[in-house]
């Protein structure tokens, strides 16, 4: 395994959460198996692993973007990461006024439904 895949495995998993990616890696196969190697390297090994930017930040940029380019699913997966990476609901909340100025408002009104049901299922998970 190369180093920046080595790192880009890791950066993954304390964003993401071991469930997710040991749930995103036993659904692959050998058709997508590429494409994960390149996110892993790439976006997790390279961009995420920078230290240029507090995971936070980097959070609340990847939230605005995805919404503002109507990646809900995307959205919605990187909105439940931010309780590892130190975003709040104030900080999405602020992400997507920006998002409703400068890419729209009916991108930003999809990404809070989406925050809202995240939400919804954090705060039910905390009551048991």
């Amino acid at each position: 395994m190369t180093d920046r895949r080595s790192t880009g495995e890791a950066v993954r998993r304390a964003v993401l959460g071991d469930a997710h990616v040991d749930r995103s890696t036993a659904e692959g196969d050998g058709f997508d198996a590429p494409f994960r190697e390149l996110i892993t390297e790439a976006a997790w090994g390279t961009v995420w692993a920078s230290d240029r930017l507090t995971r936070r930040e980097r959070s609340m940029l990847t939230l605005a973007l995805l919404a503002g380019l109507g990646n809900i699913e995307e959205f919605a997966m990187h909105a439940e990461a931010t309780r590892r990476t130190g975003a709040s609901r104030e900080d999405i909340a602020e992400v997507l006024q920006h998002v409703a100025i400068y890419a729209g408002v009916p991108r930003a009104n999809a990404a809070l439904k989406a925050a809202r049901e995240v939400f919804a299922k954090e705060d039910a998970a905390c009551a048991r």
